[in-house]
């Protein structure tokens, strides 16, 4: 039980580092939720896209895993460069912030619209497919029978963290218009990025 708990918490976490960071996904949820236009359907199509995502990757890779156990080594190597990148990337815009995020603009205008903005925002960026797919399936393969545990908890993290987005929009608002703001959570993610980042390579 401890064991499963520890695999879901790290999950979590690792789902929740990747999830938390600006981008043209969490500003639509953002804005969506601040006008309170379909905001559960907005909520809803990310976090289950997320979830069939995880999915796909803890299952894919894992069955690699088993056939070829050389691939853990591969796949920690790649992942783990990949994430010292993205590490790098959170770090440089501590250093360099922007103008923060910006809740006001167009707005979906219809329910249609916002549903087709949202699927085409969460399928149509190739990062997705890096952090959920590849990534995330990477590392959950390595927690071994705990894979789905651990996938479970990244699951969990995208849910928890888009309905706070959305649903707390309007608390959230005028906070994350601010760039210091988005500074911190960069930060927290650079830290999180680099030091995952530089286990698997040193593992591998």
């Amino acid at each position: 039980m401890n064991h499963a708990l520890t695999a879901a918490a790290a999950g979590f976490g690792t789902g929740l580092s990747l999830i938390v960071a600006i981008g043209a996904q969490n500003a639509f949820v953002l804005r969506q939720g601040v006008r309170r236009d379909a905001v559960l359907a907005v909520v809803g199509i990310c976090a289950l896209s997320d979830a069939v995502l995880i999915a796909l990757g803890v299952g894919g890779v894992g069955a690699v895993v088993v056939a070829w156990p050389g691939a853990l080594r591969a796949i920690g190597l790649v992942g783990g460069v990949f994430l010292l990148c993205y590490g790098a990337l959170a770090a440089r815009r501590v250093l360099r912030p922007g103008t923060g995020l910006r809740a006001e603009g167009e707005g979906a205008g219809s329910r249609r619209r916002a549903v087709l903005t949202c699927l085409a925002m969460t399928w149509l960026n190739p990062h997705v497919y890096l952090d959920t797919v590849f990534l995330l399936g990477s590392i959950a393969a390595d927690r071994g029978p705990l894979r789905w545990t651990f996938g479970a908890g990244a699951a969990c993290a995208s849910l928890c963290w888009f309905a706070a987005l959305g649903f707390g929009a309007r608390l959230l608002g005028r906070f994350l218009a601010r760039p210091a703001a988005w500074r911190v959570l960069d930060g927290l993610v650079a830290v999180t990025m680099l030091g995952l980042g530089a286990t698997l390579v040193a593992g591998s």
